[in-house]
């Protein structure tokens, strides 16, 4: 049965809308992110020293980048975008180490290590099926965390940044002043005044600036109507490819928020898959690799330009579905083409850089007070017991406490101390070590097997299952029920297979098929994984429609049977489809 949220869909991704429904969805989609895109790149630009015509052209370069990879995200092409609305543009997430690169060696700098970050983020979306044991939620949650209390001091050090002749209480007036608005429109504006709400509460800002007179708007007259930037690449030229010091500091901190990036932005694609449809459906982690993909090109793209990195908006594409039911894919073709519009407008972009600091501060410290609390919820729907809590509780502190130090570079001197002084990166390897540790410490059995995709498996499973339980202590009759389980997920598995079942003679060398099978004690479960290449339809689908079928088991063809049999035996089913490989986990409890 479909739930009531779902029936507000009007439009899923596959149906096709109006050409004014979806320019009218998409003008908003732009309202809703066109003040974060141009703040977070001034803020960035001005904290790491930059000037006026770098802001132009770093802002123009954003909007060409975010328009066209929103549009991409929106397609199906190749192993490219993620066939929902992903609204993209530069995150929170970059800001301090963008903000150290310019300072330390400029936009060229900048530009070098976006472009690696971007390289080591296409890696992640290869490597995803491998590493979701390493990105666990207490190593992802922790690290947006440790991002979001790295950016506050960026923020709250704009507040001071008014002019010389502004009495000395403009900049903390005119940040309470933004900041009050944001809280009130947040908590009370509903429906689309959501849309306007960000712009508002930025207007209210500089109308308190502006009373102090804190608001230079000579930039706005100079600026032309249409055009390029005046400034033309803003002194951006080109990559620094001298790989100094300063490079290889400053590249693992990249790297750590690539890699945090990573989970953050499949989560970002699980979202919106499941709010775009009226029937919910499990995730497709091809698309989840295609939405990754091109958000590592948008990186490498980013950097090319020399502009912060461009990443998806992980809270905007939802609001937008839920505030308008629609969520057609025409929607992000049309939201991507205002973005290009809107780089083509150069006093659009000098207004909105126009915003005094203060403004800027107060807005960006609601966004880092998101990101804080999306590290939080990660934390606590991945569970926390006493190792993870732990686990969290370090790693942050010592991120924190080593944040901008000279620990590390009164030991080790100016070329690698960087590394131990850059709170983030501590606090992100101090995740990763302590949670294996405390994941291989707690693990009481683990088992591994390899066989052909084949019916002739079923008796290898069955031995490798039997043992396994044997070996942990199970009685028979749950050991049966684990056997039982395995076979009906080689079942389901074979019967999905692009082939028809074959005997052993019958498959050539070529057409073989590997299943990898892993058992795992977990608690008074086991969990067993299943990797294989299969072919398009998902299990959980199946199961999802077999759940909703009032049907005889007499009428059943034998694939629906053996689902049915599977959904008996296992507490719990989960597929997950990427590119090349299929994997799924069942849960068996010793107790049924």
């Amino acid at each position: 049965m479909s739930n009531p949220a779902d029936e507000a869909i009007r439009y899923e991704p596959d149906d096709r809308c109006g050409p004014l429904v979806a320019l009218g969805v998409g003008i908003q989609g732009v309202m809703l992110v066109l003040a974060t895109i141009v703040l977070i790149v001034a803020v960035t630009a001005r904290a790491g020293g930059q000037d006026d015509s770098y802001v132009a052209w770093a802002v123009f370069a954003a909007l060409i980048i975010a328009g066209g990879l929103t549009a991409l995200q929106a397609a199906r092409f190749w192993r490219l975008g993620a066939g929902h609305i992903l609204i993209m543009g530069p995150t929170p997430n970059y800001v301090a180490v963008s903000v150290l690169a310019l300072a330390a060696g400029g936009p060229g700098l900048l530009a070098s290590l976006t472009v690696a970050a971007g390289v080591f983020y296409l890696g992640m979306s290869l490597w995803l099926p491998l590493l979701r044991r390493l990105l666990t939620p207490v190593v992802s949650g922790t690290v947006m965390m440790l991002i979001a209390a790295t950016v506050l001091p960026i923020a709250l050090d704009r507040v001071q940044d008014v002019p010389e002749s502004a009495p000395a209480a403009t900049g903390p007036v005119v940040a309470l002043a933004t900041l009050v608005a944001v809280v009130v429109l947040s908590l009370r504006v509903s429906g689309s005044w959501r849309v306007w709400s960000p712009l508002i509460a930025i207007g209210t800002g500089c109308v308190a600036a502006a009373m102090f007179g804190a608001v230079e708007v000579s930039q706005i007259g100079d600026a032309a109507w249409v055009g390029l930037p005046d400034s033309g690449f803003g002194g951006f030229g080109g990559l620094d490819l001298a790989f100094d010091a300063d490079f290889w500091a400053l590249l693992p901190a990249f790297v750590v928020v690539a890699l945090v990036g990573t989970v953050k932005n499949i989560g970002d694609c699980i979202a919106i898959q499941q709010v775009s449809w009226r029937r919910p459906r499990a995730t497709d982690f091809r698309l989840v690799q295609g939405s990754l993909n091109t958000n590592g090109i948008g990186i490498m793209l980013s950097g090319l330009a020399g502009t912060p990195p461009t990443s998806v908006y992980s809270s905007s594409s939802p609001s937008l579905i839920h505030l308008t039911g629609v969520a057609t894919r025409s929607v992000g073709y049309a939201i991507g083409g205002f973005m290009v519009v809107l780089a083509l407008l150069p006093k659009v972009g000098a207004a909105l850089s126009a915003i005094p600091g203060p403004v800027m501060g107060a807005y960006l410290v609601t966004a880092i007070g998101v990101l804080f609390v999306s590290g939080m919820q990660i934390l606590v729907a991945g569970g926390l017991d006493r190792g993870r809590a732990l686990t969290v509780g370090i790693a942050f502190c010592l991120g924190i406490g080593l944040d901008n130090q000279t620990i590390g570079t009164d030991l080790l001197g100016d070329r690698w101390g960087p590394l131990i002084d850059s709170g983030m990166l501590v606090g992100a390897v101090v995740a990763v070590l302590m949670s294996q540790f405390t994941e291989r410490s707690s693990r009481h059995g683990r088992a591994r097997l390899e066989v052909e995709l084949t019916m002739s498996a079923a008796g290898q499973i069955g031995e490798f299952l039997r043992g396994f339980a044997s070996s942990i202590g199970w009685d028979e009759t749950a050991a049966q029920r684990l056997c039982s389980a395995g076979e009906e997920t080689l079942m389901s598995l074979l019967e999905q297979d692009a082939s028809p079942l074959l005997s052993d003679s019958e498959h050539s060398t070529e057409d073989t098929r590997r299943l990898v099978v892993f058992a795992r004690r977990s608690g008074a479960s086991v969990e067993m994984e299943f990797l294989a290449v299969l072919e398009e339809e998902n299990l959980e689908d199946r199961l999802a429609h077999l759940n909703e079928e009032a049907r005889s088991v007499a009428g059943l063809e034998d694939g629906e049977i053996s689902l049915r049999l599977l959904r008996h035996y296992a507490s719990s089913v989960h597929h997950q489809k990427f590119y090349g490989l299929d994997i799924v986990t069942v849960q068996v409890k010793d107790v049924p």
